[in-house]
């Protein structure tokens, strides 16, 4: 019976093939936009969360007490070393890094600014963030005096590579000390702390000029996939300050709510466009066939059946265009991740807020399971009402109205 339940469905959802066709086309493009824009929302999240660790917070970050709020290079980790070594050794971490940062002046003969000095070794953060990929002009070179400057710094300083930069700050034993430095090179981020007041100079000069030991770093960033590794090393290390990359970059975890927020507005509006769209052909469908289904329940067909008839239409329907659509959308979601969107018309604006001006979409298996289902359900309600109908029937007032 279900058989032939089913060749009839398929017959009449494609009795009026235009129809039909159009409604499936209706589908398939709305889903394929719709799989396209939540591609490239979450794209750009990824993009920027993955920007930030690298070139900062990593997955997990350790601080001494005291020092994100004061931001004192008094407060730091004095056995910074002896800590990366055991770390290196822990399950599921992958990379850490050392780093000393401190805050003060950047001067030229011209200009001045708020920057911050960024200690780092370049071997270390080429394996933790592949640092190399930041860079926008110059050659990465951290010998002697040489320094990167962050790309919005640089444009405040009015300053190149080539260009020389003095860095005063105030050291650990409380004397105001100066270090001029060469601009090597000069890098972006998208991190906009970053791009707009650091400078990186070698750990070990950096740490000579602030009159700190070798072994000590106010910063201990490591890269690990272990989501329970944040809490493992607070009740391991309880006199450093340890903060997950959600509790350091609390933006990026609006950003991401946000995004999901607009995937939904989205898809919500989709899938009221596929609602409507399968039920405005359900419904004229099952007005052209009164008679039919009077005669139907006439001769003794009960009701039970011809509901699972008009659900089997609603569904091919409904399948045809999740079918179409997952082929456009999958080939718009790998044009998009391949070579994604240029915004270079906007890159002074999009760069101020962190984000790249060729932005990135993102394939997900999620988007076509959660899609398909939103599409089966829509199908499913777009027919109550034509059911509804035809449930009121009298067989007898049909086909006599019908003569």
């Amino acid at each position: 019976m279900f058989r032939l339940l089913l060749k009839m469905a398929w017959k009449n959802a494609f009795a009026r093939p235009a129809r039909t066709l159009l409604v499936v086309l209706m589908i398939a493009v709305s889903m394929s936009m719709m799989l396209g824009l939540q591609g490239l929302y979450d794209g750009m999240a990824q993009n920027m969360s993955d920007k930030n660790k690298r070139s900062d917070s990593g997955d997990v970050s350790m601080f001494a007490h005291e020092h994100r709020i004061t931001r004192d290079i008094k407060y730091r980790v004095q056995n910074a070393a002896a800590i990366q070594k055991e770390l290196e050794k822990t399950q599921g971490v992958k990379s850490v890094v050392l780093r000393i940062n401190a805050e003060g002046l950047a001067s030229t003969a011209r200009k001045s600014s708020f920057a911050q000095i960024r200690g780092i070794n370049l071997k270390e953060e080429e394996a933790f963030g592949r640092f190399s990929e930041f860079l926008h002009e110059g050659a990465i070179n951290l010998e002697g005096r040489s320094a990167i400057i962050g790309i919005e710094l640089a444009k405040t300083l009015k300053v190149g590579v080539g260009s020389k930069v003095i860095f005063s700050t105030q050291e650990s034993s409380g004397e105001i000390n100066s270090m001029a430095l060469n601009i090597t090179a000069i890098v972006q981020t998208t991190n906009i702390a970053l791009d707009n007041t650091a400078i990186f100079v070698a750990r070990e000069k950096v740490s000579s000029f602030l009159g700190l030991e070798v072994e000590e770093a106010t910063q201990i960033a490591l890269m690990s996939a272990h989501a329970e590794l944040p809490e493992i090393l607070k009740a391991k290390y309880l006199m450093l300050d340890v903060k997950s990359f959600f509790e350091m970059q609390p933006m990026m975890q609006m950003m991401e709510d946000m995004m999901f927020i607009f995937n939904s507005i989205t898809f919500f509006i989709v899938m009221s466009v596929v609602f409507v769209g399968i039920f405005g052909v359900m419904y004229v469908s099952v007005l052209d066939r009164i008679r039919e289904f009077g005669i139907m329940q006439g001769i003794g067909m009960e009701f039970g059946y011809i509901r699972l008839q008009i659900y089997l239409e609603a569904l091919l329907v409904g399948v045809a265009g999740y079918i179409f659509g997952s082929l456009l959308g999958f080939l718009l979601l790998i044009y998009l991740r391949d070579y994604g969107l240029d915004f270079s018309t906007f890159a002074d604006a999009l760069q101020s807020w962190g984000y790249e001006t060729i932005i990135y979409g993102t394939i997900k298996i999620s988007y076509f399971t959660t899609t398909f289902l939103a599409i089966m359900s829509a199908s499913i309600l777009s027919v109550l009402l034509p059911l509804r109908k035809i449930k009121k029937l009298n067989p007898i007032d049909v086909i006599k109205a019908d003569k």
